[in-house]
């Protein structure tokens, strides 16, 4: 730290209680009272340098040798900024360092001390340290600090704006360039490993340091000239980052609630990590916290959205505005896709709550998102060039980044008893099905939704389950919803529908790019298959509609033994022997119902079962130069597996 010293005498003040006494030996004949500090001086040294102690001296003093008595309540600094003027106009050794001489110049000026009083005087020593000390990082921030005393003379002085001026320069200043950006600040990196040849130092040179050395020297700052400084740097044109950043760091420090996780599911509340000044009252924390939302750089992507939504968390604890938590949840909303899940749960506060969690404010953050996304899409023109293409992927990308969130969500939030229908289907239906590839997140949500709430009527089931589209069920899905007991019957058959569809499909695909792929080898070959490669086919065909009837046949005799000999098809049966047909008769269960499917294959191409008006057939060509062959698939539904038969919610990984 810079220092200057003045004055060549010895110590001359002696204390003693609260009264200072000058020990020259002549006796005192002025007396000067600050707040409950007295000064026995002498008349001639302080009217010597001050121009206000010339003229109280000329005014209250008689010349009759009584002790004149001078208050000086108002004076910048108190006593302990006079006890050094005191020794300055005594010719006392005195040092001016950053500390002091913030509160000695505006004593100085405030006591009229000017080079009318004599050359070299305080206000002139006092001006020319400080523009030292602008100089210098860690100097400033020490000045800056001390002008909270006497805050109101320092700005009539412009010592607040020249402070943060100089910080604002420095801290824009680009350290890649000057490859150490200021000298003296805190954040010097070290020199360990220096090695020292004949009393010359070897090291190398100091390793660049990076954007965020002059976070913490500002962190101690007082939020009113904190801010000020963040204004100034976004004057000098700082990256919004770095800005970003300092109010990240501030905020930790100044608000005990950002180091604390935001759910129920951490057990530890305090990062340890974190560093903290003792915490201030919540009134102080409210207007600290509504302070720095609004100096927040407005550009999206550019705060963390885990701090903001940390941010989010504090002011609904210590009850900010409306209009702060609104800005939070518009700047969340704004970068939803950047979210994790575990920062999302936020407790409800407060007693009269329902839900364990506050699902209204991620539904406000939610609205926010789709909004904003509904806007760019309809903001870009139908014709892009190449790179609008790929913003537009982006932003694809982005919102399914929010649908795979918003179903996580759910899914953690569906056990809660207290969570009603409404709400969940609203949540849910705010994702639209484009952003969704996969329908295995939603699934799973609504199974957890309905497992938790068993008293939901029929019509509000088959309302939960259009939110999902049975499409776009994988396979593992597919075959836990074909088995849930808490799905409707019409949900469980669009699932067997949807997944014969996409056999149809596959076998389909197997065999034209079979085709295409033995025509691209021998373009001039005969397209019709060579015998054996017709038989490999049709063996495997029938390999395949083999184990297909075996499997029907076993699911034939579980539901004949279930049922207890009684006859499946005991009513009206179908005009084809092979295709027993489902009577009225059959008994009915309100969860779990089996579905077979029984196979043809016909050898002529028109050959067909007759199907009986109450059957439903799907069919699969296969064209050959050989043959022709149909595949049929009826749908029937059979007698429901036993009610002691538990279907868990599915699992899934990575949902």
């Amino acid at each position: 730290m810079a220092f200057v010293r003045l004055g060549s005498k010895s110590e001359a003040f002696r204390l003693e209680g609260q009264t200072w006494h000058c020990t020259s030996g002549l006796p005192s004949d002025v007396t000067i009272e600050i707040g409950e500090m007295s000064f026995h001086l002498h008349k001639f040294p302080l009217l010597s340098r001050s121009g206000l102690l010339e003229k109280y001296i000329r005014d209250f003093c008689s010349d009759d040798g009584s002790i004149c008595v001078l208050q000086l309540h108002d004076l910048p600094g108190g006593a302990k900024a006079f006890v050094l003027i005191a020794k300055f106009c005594y010719g006392v050794k005195m040092e001016l360092t950053a500390l002091n001489v913030v509160a000695l110049r505006c004593a100085a000026e405030y006591l009229q001390m000017n080079e009318d009083f004599g050359e070299g005087n305080l206000i002139v020593q006092t001006e020319t340290f400080l523009n030292e000390v602008f100089g210098n990082w860690a100097d400033t921030v020490k000045a800056l600090n001390t002008c909270e005393e006497v805050l109101q003379f320092a700005e009539e002085l412009h010592i607040v704006s020249r402070c943060i001026s100089s910080l604002a320069t420095k801290a824009c200043a680009d350290t890649n360039l000057l490859n150490w950006p200021v000298a003296g600040s805190n954040s010097m990196p070290s020199t360990t490993g220096a090695v020292l040849w004949n009393g010359i130092s070897t090291t190398s040179k100091p390793q660049p340091v990076g954007d965020d050395w002059w976070y913490e020297d500002v962190s101690f700052l007082s939020l009113p000239l904190y801010k000020r400084l963040i204004q100034a740097v976004e004057l000098g044109s700082m990256n919004s980052e770095r800005i970003a950043g300092s109010l990240m760091f501030y905020a930790k420090r100044h608000v005990p609630l950002m180091n604390r996780q935001s759910n129920f599911k951490d057990t530890n509340d305090i990062n340890p990590g974190s560093t903290t000044i003792s915490a201030p009252p919540e009134a102080d924390q409210r207007a600290l916290l509504e302070e720095i939302v609004e100096l927040l750089p407005n550009p999206k992507g550019v705060t963390h959205t885990k701090f903001l939504l940390k941010l989010l968390h504090a002011a609904m604890i210590l009850h900010a505005s409306p209009s702060c938590r609104e800005n939070l949840e518009k700047r969340v909303g704004a970068q939803l896709d950047q979210a994790s899940l575990e920062d999302l749960l936020i407790p409800n506060m407060g007693y009269s709550v329902e839900t364990l969690y506050d699902i209204d404010c991620f539904q406000r953050i939610l609205d926010h998102f789709m909004a904003m996304d509904q806007a760019e899409a309809a903001s870009s023109p139908c014709i892009a060039e190449e790179g609008e293409l790929i913003e537009g992927a982006s932003s694809l990308t982005s919102i399914t980044m929010v649908a795979n969130l918003v179903d996580a969500y759910l899914a953690d939030v569906a056990p809660d008893v207290n969570l009603k229908f409404p709400k969940f289907q609203s949540l849910a239906a705010a994702i639209p099905d484009y952003a969704r590839p996969l329908a295995d997140a939603i699934y799973r949500a609504i199974d957890i939704y309905l497992k938790a709430h068993p008293w939901l009527t029929d019509s509000e089931r088959e309302q939960i389950c259009r939110l999902m589209n049975c499409q776009k069920l994988s396979l593992e899905a597919s075959t836990h919803a074909a088995q849930n007991e808490r799905l409707p019957l019409r949900v469980i058959v669009q699932v067997l529908f949807f997944e014969q569809l996409r056999l149809r499909t596959s076998i389909s695909g197997w065999f034209f790019v079979s085709g295409n792929l033995e025509n691209s080898q021998n373009p001039n070959a005969n397209l019709a298959l060579t015998t054996q490669d017709r038989a490999v086919g049709i063996d495997d065909v029938r390999e395949r509609v083999s184990e297909l009837e075996k499997e029907c046949q076993t699911m034939r005799q579980e539901i004949q033994n279930i049922q207890g000999g009684r006859s499946f098809g005991g009513g009206r049966t179908d005009s084809s022997a092979d295709f027993p047909f489902l009577t009225t008769n059959a008994i009915f269960s309100p969860h779990v119902y089996l579905c077979t499917f029984t196979w043809i294959i016909s050898s002529e191409p028109d050959s067909s079962p007759t199907s009986s008006r109450n059957t439903n057939c799907i069919s699969l060509w296969r064209i050959d130069q050989v043959e022709f062959s149909r595949v049929f698939f009826r749908i029937k539904v059979s007698n429901p597996t036993p009610n002691n038969k538990k279907v868990e919610p599915m699992k899934m990984k990575g949902v």
